[in-house]
């Protein structure tokens, strides 16, 4: 077995890596993002790329500092499934967590689909600890192009930065 090192780098997504964004999410959600990044352009939130030497997006996700006073919200995390259980979602969650504490802010918190136990092993692995839970809900496309409400319930999970 051979390993390849994959060297990677945080920066800001910006419109034009939309086109190349496809594995994370449908035409709808990567609209939504495009939404997400004009208030990225007025400071409400970050939004990171994690891209390698090729400088095309393997990895995205927000930090929203609007939805809790003092606090980063982690939100719309995703890594190419082809690169999932790389170390990329690590690093990630790091370089967002980075953003919050440049902004001098000392927590960071995140939902995660109660369902979802391979990412909320990889947040507790990160040191951030379940506090609640509640249901959360979002449009998703269908392949038809059609929308509907998805609904479940979330852990919320926080960390204080050092």
């Amino acid at each position: 077995m051979t390993n390849i090192v994959l060297k990677v780098s945080a920066r800001d997504l910006v419109h034009a890596d939309l086109a190349s964004c496809g594995w994370a999410g449908s035409d709808h959600h990567l609209a939504g993002v495009a939404k997400q990044l004009e208030r990225a352009r007025i400071g409400e939130v970050d939004y990171l790329a994690v891209c390698p030497a090729t400088n095309v997006p393997v990895a995205k996700g927000g930090v929203d500092y609007q939805v809790k006073d003092g606090v980063g919200t982690l939100w719309q995390l995703a890594v190419h499934p082809a690169l999932q259980s790389c170390g990329i979602g690590t690093f990630l969650v790091e370089a967002a967590e980075l953003r919050i504490r440049n902004r001098g802010l000392r927590q960071a918190e995140l939902a995660v689909e109660e369902g979802n136990s391979r990412a909320r092993a990889l947040y507790e692995r990160l040191g951030y600890v379940a506090y609640d839970r509640q249901p959360d809900s979002w449009d998703e496309q269908a392949s038809d192009g059609s929308l509907r409400r998805y609904e479940t319930i979330c852990t919320l999970m926080r960390k204080e930065l050092a």
